[in-house]
């Protein structure tokens, strides 16, 4: 596979959800994003739903894995770039002035991230405001809304 300089850097701490990281796995591709999941996964990554969701992309996509948080930390080279979506985040998405090369993190679907990493990231979190009564938004929407500003704010028009 031929080698380019992706938009975005899409971190999926502990996913459970095999079908939401297929289309996130596919988000990556639409938008010449790298995918990061960072173990445990909470299914194989060889289940039919994961590639299912990711239609024919899958091959496409560059994805990279991680044993844990910590290993996945120590191959960020400039931490100030990474930025952590919560629903107790501070500032919201739109607020942020996103770079080509960015880090747009995101927790499990059960609980999000740790407090561990929100305490430690704080000045790095931000969240998706919503108007109506849920608790946060399905993860693969909520990857499609940050890569969509994100893409906005890189300038593509097509």
């Amino acid at each position: 596979m031929e080698q380019k300089e992706m938009n975005f850097n899409i971190v999926l701490v502990e996913p459970e959800i095999p079908n939401n990281t297929g289309n996130i796995g596919r988000l990556c591709v639409g938008s010449n994003s790298k995918l990061h999941l960072v173990k445990p996964l909470g299914f194989e990554i060889t289940d039919k739903r994961v590639k299912r969701a990711g239609l024919d992309y899958w091959g496409e996509l560059e994805l990279q894995y991680h044993d844990n948080f910590e290993a996945f930390l120590n191959q960020v080279e400039n931490k100030d770039r990474m930025f952590f979506f919560s629903s107790k985040g501070a500032k919201t998405y739109s607020e942020l002035e996103l770079q080509k090369g960015d880090w747009l993190i995101f927790g499990k679907e059960s609980v999000g991230l740790g407090t561990n990493i929100l305490e430690k990231f704080s000045k790095q979190t931000t969240t998706i405001p919503f108007p109506g009564k849920v608790r946060s938004f399905n993860i693969s929407n909520a990857v499609a809304m940050a890569l969509g500003e994100g893409l906005r704010q890189l300038n593509y028009t097509k």
